[in-house]
């Protein structure tokens, strides 16, 4: 997803010298290419002359089709090649993964359907699917959002993973791999230019600094003009504009020891993060309190009623500044019959958003800021063991974080002819809600501590028995305190009377909680796997898992007196129960290989993000479904049949929905009316000034964001040839994404429902064997019209706005590795 843009927070020389230093590198094609002699604690992707991919998802080096586990395996070269560039775009490329973000910190990442609730995020919750990079556990997904640095491979691990990583996770995780420090000195190059002014440029350099240290530096640099035209502003919004900088020393006093310290800073400074007009949907409100109507009474209409124009009139200034950091000294020690590993990690973000949460060019919501700081300190211990008859891996992990949040949110001058009521004469005073300000202080402290650990019986050579358990200990608090000010620094305490000051009390409620829990687990999980033949792997997996307790720690739902609801303070666990079976095979003489895996979750207490309508509530709460059910079938399919040709096909069937959820938020159609009473009926949906139900049931309703079928695929085909005296190779290659329908809502409705989609991208260019590579892509080549996400503007008007998917961008490439 872009990132977002206001004015430049870093100076433009430093992007202009990676641009150039990266241009100069890639102009001298004649340097050697020096063959990695990489001293890292991890092989590399493709063991040479085997074919054989290598991974490190289980702690320990192997091939990814000799571990009974479905992962996606995802090189540093196909990366680069098919321009995923962030976690954002590997959807396309892993058809279970599903990606989200309406701005770096509303981002959902998740795996198979579930992960992570559909919609607002909150501090409160953990993610269901980890980001490590390099063993380090990044806490917040708006990780996800920066560009890729230097990577060896992507691992993609669908299924529970609590015995083997730190950090507990129910859904997957996703394993970054980062090039590592060499002795031999060596390096890449890269600089691209595209449309929408598109410029990116990449550096790493690595070599040593003695016979025992060795260093390795990488930077990288994004900017691309935004494909959304802000007629209010003249501006373009949902650019790019990243930085990342990394270094890594490693010590090697001898053979057994590794000690390596690194350093990452990564920066956006976008414009962004905005939406366009996409529909209205009729309400229960009264005809005169929808959008319509509404917009009508003040001479508003949205500059194009077809989003695909790609143009917006927000009002309200936008920003998404967004700084990750942070520090790692990993050790790996060859000590007795294993390996020691240790990992000490600080991890910092500063999120500096300003956003525009009416979706108008009306000063409605003139202010939605919350910006926030975190420190998150995590000490991961393992040892690893691998003999002939038992491997084993043993672990303890200490997690500590805190989250400081300074919020902002102000009503402007258009507010209450939008938000009170005709018949309210107040409703024609602009001065009642002009200015309204909440201010929002809230901080979040989480500990947590497990021991976890993983052990493999070779019964026979072809019958593996492979247990694992885990105890978990977490423990969370927070404070949540909102002020509410008037227009003219009148304090409002939530007791008073008057007309208008009831009126204003009605957007913004006084509150402070101090929410707190602390939660014990004990999980394990049973796999056997079994070779059938030789390269023929079958498996099967049963795991109990889950995810910690959450807090609501942006504030609480309120009783009919306006009271917090201090039960509401806590939500359960999430009781996870997986099952899994898969096949791995590779025939043709390995030239082929296809896995295929059928899995089912079943998840008791499910945590939800409840979404109210209205400006005058919270716009989300956490809260439990009693029961959401995930299962389906993938199937993954390579064949290089030779050295000039390559194909794939992965495709995944997934059926997640709401097994129970009794109690759910309403889909506009059936919100904004009158809460319906006892013994009343609910009207039916969409009728004006109608009865609405205080939630609904949407008991085997689907999961948001899930698509039952997605599908990646692709090709490249190459020919060898010569180019300014370099012998080489000409290469084509094709890569296509489809996704059927999902919702855009947790509760399903056909105003929120996103149609299914197919993306096309395309390359072709010229590689050297001395590391030049030279070519030319088209992204989104038949520049197809698609949602990534649709939102449900505040106060039940009916308003729909979206989020349009990238259009058709092209550009090229030209890299060197020496």
């Amino acid at each position: 997803m872009p990132a977002c843009k206001g004015e430049n927070m870093y100076p433009n020389s430093l992007r202009s010298s990676l641009l150039l230093g990266a241009a100069l590198a890639a102009a001298i094609p004649s340097m050697a290419y020096a063959q990695d002699e990489a001293l890292s604690d991890d092989a590399t992707t493709e063991q040479p002359g085997s074919g054989d991919i290598i991974v490190t998802a289980r702690r320990r080096t192997e091939t990814a089709q000799d571990i009974p586990l479905a992962v996606t395996v995802l090189g540093g070269q196909q990366l680069a090649d098919t321009g995923a560039f962030n976690v954002g775009r590997l959807q396309q490329l892993a058809p279970t993964l599903q990606f989200y973000s309406s701005n770096p910190r509303n981002t959902t990442l998740n795996i198979r359907g579930i992960g992570v609730p559909f919609g607002l995020t909150s501090d409160g919750f953990e993610q269901g699917v980890g980001i490590y990079i390099d063993d380090v556990y990044f806490s917040r997904v708006a990780a996800a959002t920066f560009d890729f640095l230097d990577i060896q491979q992507v691992e993609v691990l669908r299924g529970p993973q609590g015995t083997l990583y730190g950090k507990n996770t129910a859904a997957g995780a996703i394993n970054i791999k980062t090039n590592q420090p060499t002795f031999d000195f060596e390096g890449t190059a890269e600089v691209s230019l595209g449309n929408y002014d598109f410029k990116q440029a990449r550096v790493a350099v690595s070599g040593p600094l003695s016979e025992t240290i060795a260093l390795r530096v990488a930077a990288s640099a994004t900017d691309r003009r935004g494909t959304i035209r802000n007629v209010r502003t003249n501006q373009n919004i949902q650019s790019l504009d990243n930085l990342g900088l990394r270094a890594q020393l490693l010590w090697q006093p001898s053979n057994d020891l590794k000690i390596t310290l690194a350093g990452d800073y990564n920066k956006q400074e976008a414009n962004c993060c905005g939406s366009v007009f996409v529909r209205t949907v009729a309400t229960q409100r009264p005809l005169n309190r929808q959008f319509a109507a509404l917009a009508a009474a003040q001479n508003y209409a949205p500059p194009s009623t077809n989003p695909f124009d790609r143009l917006s009139d927000l009002d309200s200034t936008l920003r998404a500044g967004n700084v990750i950091a942070g520090a790692a000294l990993r050790v790996n020690w060859d000590v007795g019959p294993g390996t020691f590993t240790s990992v000490t990690a600080w991890r910092y973000w500063d999120w500096l958003p300003e956003n525009d949460r009416d979706f108008t060019g009306l000063s409605i919501v003139s202010l939605s800021q919350n910006p926030s700081q975190q420190n998150q300190y995590t000490q991961e211990f393992r040892y690893a063991y691998s003999g002939k008859t038992f491997d084993f891996v043993v672990g303890a992990f200490a997690f500590d974080q805190r989250i400081d949040t300074q919020g902002l949110e102000g009503q402007g001058a258009a507010a209450s002819r939008w938000s009170i009521a005709p018949s309210n004469a107040l409703s024609n005073d602009p001065t009642v809600l002009n200015g309204l300000i909440a201010r929002n202080t809230q901080y979040l402290k989480s500990t947590s501590a497990a021991v976890f650990g993983q052990l493999s019986w070779k019964v026979t050579d072809a019958f593996t028995i492979q247990p694992g358990v885990r105890l978990n200990y977490d423990k969370k608090s927070g404070f949540y305190q909102r002020r509410v000010f008037t227009g003219t620094g009148t304090e409002l305490t939530g007791r008073e009377t008057d007309a208008r000051s009831r009126a204003q009390l009605a957007i913004f409620q006084p509150q402070l909680t101090t929410p707190e829990d602390t939660d014990w687990n004990f999980t394990y999980d049973l796999t056997l796997s079994y070779e059938l033949a030789p390269d023929v792997l079958a498996y099967g997996t049963y795991a109990k898992s889950f995810k910690t307790i959450g807090i609501n720690q942006n504030g609480l739902p309120t009783d009919a007196a306006g009271q917090p609801i201090a039960a509401a303070g806590a939500i359960r666990p999430e009781n996870v129960d997986h099952f899994e079976i898969g096949v791995k095979s590779r025939f043709w003489d390995r030239k082929a290989t296809l896995n295929l895996a059928a899995f089912r979750t079943d998840i008791r207490d499910f945590q939800a993000t409840v979404v109210n309508g209205e400006f005058g509530v919270l716009r989300g709460f956490l809260a439990n479904a009693d029961k959401v059910r995930s299962q389906g079938i993938e199937a993954d399919f390579s064949v290089q049949p030779s050295d000039r040709f390559t194909a794939y096909v992965n495709g995944a069937y997934t059926d997640a929905k709401y097994e129970r959820f009794v109690d759910a938020p309403c889909p506009p159609e059936l919100s904004g009316g009158t809460t319906v009473g006892a013994g009343q009926t609910p009207s039916a949906p969409g009728t004006p000034g109608g009865l609405s139900p205080a939630n609904c049931d949407i008991s085997g309703q689907r999961l948001a964001g899930v698509s039952k079928w997605s599908f990646s695929f692709g090709a490249q085909a190459n020919a060898p040839g010569n180019v300014f005296g370099q012998a080489g190779e000409f290469y084509l290659g094709y890569d296509g994404s489809y996704r059927s329908d999902f919702s855009s809502n947790a509760s399903p409705s056909a105003a929120t429902r996103i149609d299914g989609y197919s993306l096309s991208n395309v390359r072709a260019g010229f590689r050297s064997d001395d590391g030049l590579n030279i070519f030319a892509w088209v992204r989104n080549a038949f520049d197809a019209n698609y949602f990534e996400q649709l939102f449900i503007a505040p106060g039940n008007t009916g308003l729909i706005a979206g989020l349009p998917g990238d259009p058709r961008t092209w550009g090229a490439t030209v890299s060197v590795a020496f």
